[in-house]
């Protein structure tokens, strides 16, 4: 499936090179990172059965894609009327023709066909950027809710306003808020149907970094997905899956770490890391002389004329 198939979606690719060196993908980003974007934004980024499923899609796409190793998930930057990230479901495009709303199992099916879509996000084998600007409501927080690391403008509010329609966050909102802010705080927020800040956010732990809105939070968006992408996608993916599923069961958390560990050494980033820690390479700041012209000695290297090597990590 390619980028023009998604409707509600858009997509910025990395430049692709084959094996031989050769581009196959010219890209917009400058980074070896996706940046997928909600595109409704006459609908505040509402999101229907086929948002979701578009979402889960473009990443199945990304999961085997070398030049991604990393996501970033947001809302369009085509603002119509508010920045949004997502205001969550819209309430007016129904469930899908055969789901029929007065049958109570249609409804728990149509749930877990949602269910199937948000787990396909949680479980993305990449890093996973939530990068928010503007509103983050019910669905909308839930989709924040599955990714790694969460980004906020100050100009951003949160909050599961379901209540005040009779209905709650289903889409695995409870749970998974219980688990990023604790018991208290998620009741409070699903009983009483509050908006709350940046601010709160990241005191309450769902928010990794706070900026000014506009370029100060574009720019610490590239700056920490392209961290992500060009460090060693391995150790990102075993520290992700004891993160985000060991620690719900302690004990199986610890397995998963000795697995991972034997998994993460054989990769070649953890050789080349540890190769690199030993290997001494000519100091670029005073180019191996330890001094300047001056005859200060060089803060870097301190005289050594040489410092230890920086890793090249290759990826997956």
């Amino acid at each position: 499936m390619s980028e023009k198939e998604f409707e509600h979606i858009k997509i910025e690719w990395p430049t692709r090179v084959d094996e031989q060196g050769n581009v196959v993908r010219e890209g917009t980003i400058d980074g070896n990172y996706a940046v997928i974007s909600i595109n409704r934004p006459d609908r505040l980024n509402a999101l229907t059965n086929q948002t979701v499923s578009e979402l889960a899609q473009a990443l199945r796409l990304m999961e085997t894609d070398t030049s991604v190793r990393a996501v970033v998930l947001r809302g369009t930057k085509n603002i119509t009327k508010k920045p949004s990230f997502s205001v969550g479901a819209d309430l007016g495009a129904g469930f899908g023709k055969d789901l029929k709303p007065n049958i109570p199992w249609h409804m728990a099916l149509a749930m877990r066909l949602r269910h199937r879509d948000y787990d396909e996000l949680e479980q993305f084998n990449k890093p996973l950027i939530a990068a928010v600007d503007g509103f983050a409501l019910g669905g909308g927080i839930e989709l924040v809710l599955t990714c790694d690391i969460v980004i906020a403008s100050d100009r951003s509010i949160f909050g599961v306003p379901e209540i005040n329609r009779g209905i709650f966050p289903a889409n695995g909102g409870i749970t998974r808020m219980a688990e990023r802010v604790g018991l208290n705080r998620a009741l409070r927020m699903a009983y009483f149907g509050e908006h709350f800040d940046a601010k709160t956010m990241l005191d309450w732990g769902l928010v990794t970094w706070i900026a000014p809105a506009g370029d100060e939070f574009e720019k610490l968006v590239h700056e920490k997905a392209k961290w992500l992408s060009d460090a060693p996608t391995t150790a990102l993916f075993v520290i992700k899956k004891c993160v985000k599923f060991g620690t719900r069961y302690p004990q199986l958390g610890l397995i998963m770490e000795q697995m991972g560990f034997g998994i993460n050494q054989v990769s070649s980033d953890a050789k080349e890391g540890i190769v690199a820690f030993n290997r001494k390479v000519k100091c670029p700041n005073c180019g191996g002389k330890g001094k300047f012209e001056d005859g200060t000695t060089c803060n870097v290297c301190k005289g050594r004329r040489k410092i230890k090597d920086t890793p090249r990590f290759k990826g997956f």
